[in-house]
């Protein structure tokens, strides 16, 4: 399996999923130039996309969509909720998909799971390898973790993960206080803190890789996340590598140029 980011912030938002020959793109904020590009940078053709998954209806997570399914015949993965809020979907493309209800895409089992974020029916991403049993799970914009998703998201291999801000950049920062309170509400952003009792809870020796994502370019430090990452994951048996997706590149490891991560420990 492999998992990187493809673009990761309030701009725009995108993760490839691939194992098996099988590839699954996660959100399409960014728009078809851009992202082929972005694909392109792992050696991955447009076309060769199975399916993508859209988490919610956002404009940073679905800017690029409507060009993207004209120009490229993926079917689009949603929940129910998320799709009547994209009318611009065609409907033979649409594939309605309820909470925890698995759905084969290839060699691959995507499985939507509950959120708390202002959105129609927003969902995190469970994605399973039929075959080896590898797993990686996707999860920004939300508020708080509910006890459903730190279940799905056990014994993960990867994991993508929002760490959005660090609550006192967000308390003294720029922001109006409305857009505070909507940021810091229960429908809203993890914060680092919030990310870490997340890592807290799910982290094992088998989690391979660990990108923080949808951090704030106004209200964080890539350099603030990893450190609150850094202490929680110290006291857990994770031995794998942890970083920040970036919003203007591709994020993994492995030899990307963007890939700033590093050993937990």
């Amino acid at each position: 399996m492999r998992v990187c980011t493809l673009a990761s912030g309030s701009k725009a938002n995108a993760t490839l999923v691939e194992s098996g020959g099988t590839r699954l793109l996660i959100d399409c904020g960014l728009g078809p130039r851009v992202l082929a590009k972005r694909l392109g940078d792992v050696g991955v053709a447009p076309t060769s996309i199975d399916a993508v998954v859209i988490t919610h209806e956002h404009i940073d997570h679905v800017r690029g969509l409507t060009q993207a399914v004209t120009r490229w015949p993926w079917p689009v993965i949603a929940t129910a909720g998320t799709l009547a809020a994209l009318p611009e979907v065609p409907t033979d493309r649409r594939l309605a998909t309820a909470y925890l209800r698995p759905r084969a895409v290839g060699e691959c089992t995507v499985e939507l799971v509950a959120v708390p974020h202002d959105a129609a029916e927003p969902a995190a991403v469970l994605i399973t390898a039929q075959r080896t049993g590898a797993r990686a799970g996707v999860a920004t914009d939300l508020g708080h973790v509910p006890d459903a998703l730190g279940a799905a998201f056990e014994r993960l291999d990867y994991l993508v993960f929002e760490s959005n801000h660090d609550e006192v950049m967000l308390r003294t920062g720029p922001y109006p206080p409305y857009l505070q309170a909507r940021i810091a509400s229960q429908t809203g952003h993890l914060s680092n803190r919030q990310a870490g009792g997340m890592l807290t809870r799910i982290a094992h020796k088998g989690l391979r890789q660990i990108l923080l994502a949808h951090l704030s370019q106004q209200n964080n430090e890539p350099q603030l996340a990893l450190a609150a990452a850094r202490d929680v994951l110290k006291r857990t048996g994770f031995r794998g590598v942890v970083g920040c997706a970036t919003q203007d590149g591709v994020s993994w490891p492995d030899g990307a140029r963007e890939w700033q991560g590093e050993l937990a420990l």
